[in-house]
């Protein structure tokens, strides 16, 4: 499978980026994508709410594809939950605020992960994991992106019934994947 993104330069990226005010951020965070990843990023704001394995966040899905995604993934207000287990590698760089994680193999230790560091989800990994107020981050995951769907989409669809989020996520991920396939790029 063909990748793009490439995990060193979107650390690079998020570190341009950390700390501004959350506009800026998202702002300047598409303009670096764009130019590092052209043809590559959405570079419009079309944000859409994320309801997840119990946590509420809303994202700006910035690029789509079967094997990769990229987005900005925050909250204005702080959530908890859950993380999932999938058959991706997720990345997650804090550009503010902070998240505190604990997994199984660990579960008695908090990891805390501030303002420009990097934590990782390995494939078949979970994690319990906790936003604080005013938290956004990069997100970027690798693998076969519609396995997550499912875990992705069912608490908006079962749990929240809105049906709208769940059409609205699919439009802007299928639209995106649908550009980037047309670049011959699963």
């Amino acid at each position: 499978m063909g990748y793009v993104f490439e995990v060193e330069q979107l650390q690079e990226i998020a570190g341009k980026v950390k700390g501004l005010p959350r506009e800026e951020m998202a702002r300047r965070l598409m303009e670096e994508l764009s130019r590092a990843y052209p043809g590559h990023v959405a570079t419009e704001e079309n944000w859409v709410f994320n309801i997840a394995a119990g946590s509420t966040g809303i994202m700006n899905v910035l690029h789509g594809s079967l094997s990769e995604y990229v987005i900005l993934f925050g909250t204005p207000i702080g959530t908890e939950a859950y993380s999932g287990r999938y058959a991706l590698e997720i990345h997650d760089w804090v550009l503010s605020g902070e998240m505190r994680t604990y997994t199984e193999d660990n579960p008695l230790e908090a990891n805390i992960t501030k303002v420009g560091e990097h934590a990782v989800l390995r494939r078949g990994q979970t994690k319990g994991f906790k936003l604080d107020e005013n938290t956004w981050m990069l997100e970027y995951a690798r693998g076969f992106v519609p396995s997550a769907l499912p875990a992705g989409l069912s608490d908006t669809l079962i749990g929240a019934l809105d049906v709208w989020t769940v059409a609205k996520t699919f439009w802007i991920y299928g639209k995106l994947t649908a550009r980037e396939l047309m670049q011959l790029k699963i």
